[in-house]
């Protein structure tokens, strides 16, 4: 099972009061519901591709409206002949569209009525409806956190980022196949509408494996900042190392000021070390504090130096 069924799941186990009842049906048949003519009558048709969802459904309609309806299990034609389930309501199906705020006078509204999600419970439960109907998160140990919601119009799109602003969510709009998007990118702004929506397990799960998970990228990036430091501790030390026995060679490195020589040696002796770990040995042979821009400033003057010889010999 994917990490979104399992939240998915998770939802349709919740204990709902009326009002959020009505608000959970109201996001998913907004979604995923269509009216139809059938027997001479107006039905509701809805496809649902987990069984899950497909009894919370039927429960919910069910217990609210108390109508006939009918429950099929199909299979698709495509590659994997997987199942689905298409639910029809055959009777009450226009009060029942104005009960969840969908239908008025006018015919079907681009976005509910205002009282379907006056209460926050009542909005988190029109969002848990919506994400049944056609919401996705990618699973937290994938590489990106990617959570979205399908929109039928681009007026229920700007209506849903509205209502995620409600909680402090800052949901965006795309367009896919000309259908509006909205999605979330920000880890801990899935993690809260997981809450929001009453999946507490799997926010808990999301956020267990996100921490490890960015956990384990920190000390990546930290061992390669400490490899990359240490590679380029070793590339100073050899240019220093090369400028110190190029003087050698010339007989100039005993002719240099003291100072000089006594770093030169010093790092002769610690080809390795690190600037710091210089300055510390220094001290303790010498009982004398150097700044770390001064000793840099000796080695650079000893490569001055080296460079020089350089230039003279290819003058000459």
């Amino acid at each position: 099972m994917s990490f979104s069924s399992e939240v998915k799941h998770e939802i349709t186990t919740r204990d709902l009061t009326e009002g959020q009842i009505r608000a959970q049906l109201s996001g998913f048949m907004h979604l995923n519901a269509s009216l139809r003519i059938a027997d001479r009558s107006m039905q509701l048709q809805i496809e649902i591709a987990n069984a899950t969802i497909a009894r919370q459904m039927f429960s919910l309609l069910k217990s609210r409206y108390d109508v006939d309806m009918e429950l099929t299990v199909l299979k698709r034609q495509n590659l994997d002949k997987s199942n689905y389930f298409r639910l029809r309501i055959k009777e009450k199906a226009i009060l029942i569209l104005e009960d969840l705020g969908i239908y008025d006078t006018k015919g079907f509204r681009k976005v509910p009525l205002s009282m379907i999600v006056v209460q926050a419970p009542y909005a988190q439960s029109y969002l848990a409806g919506c994400f049944l109907a056609s919401g996705s998160v990618n699973a937290p140990t994938k590489s990106n956190y990617h959570l979205e919601l399908g929109a039928n119009t681009e007026e229920m799109a700007k209506f849903l980022v509205k209502l995620m602003g409600r909680f402090g969510l800052e949901a965006k709009i795309t367009q896919r196949r000309k259908k509006p998007i909205v999605y979330l990118k920000a880890a801990d702004q899935i993690a809260d509408f997981l809450k929001i929506v009453g999946a507490y397990n799997k926010t808990m799960e999301f956020e267990d494996i996100r921490i490890q998970r960015d956990f384990r990228n920190s000390l990546t990036r930290l061992d390669n900042c400490e490899v990359a430091n240490e590679m380029k501790t070793i590339k100073a030390g050899n240019t220093q190392i090369d400028a110190i026995q190029a003087l050698i060679s010339h007989n100039r490195y005993n002719h240099l000021d003291q100072k000089l020589i006594e770093v030169g040696d010093l790092r002769m002796r610690y080809p390795d070390n690190s600037l710091n770990e210089l300055l510390e040995i220094y001290y303790q042979e010498t009982g004398t504090r150097i700044s770390k821009s001064g000793l840099q400033h000796r080695f650079n003057k000893i490569i001055e130096l080296s460079d020089k010889l350089e230039v003279g010999e290819s003058n000459d």
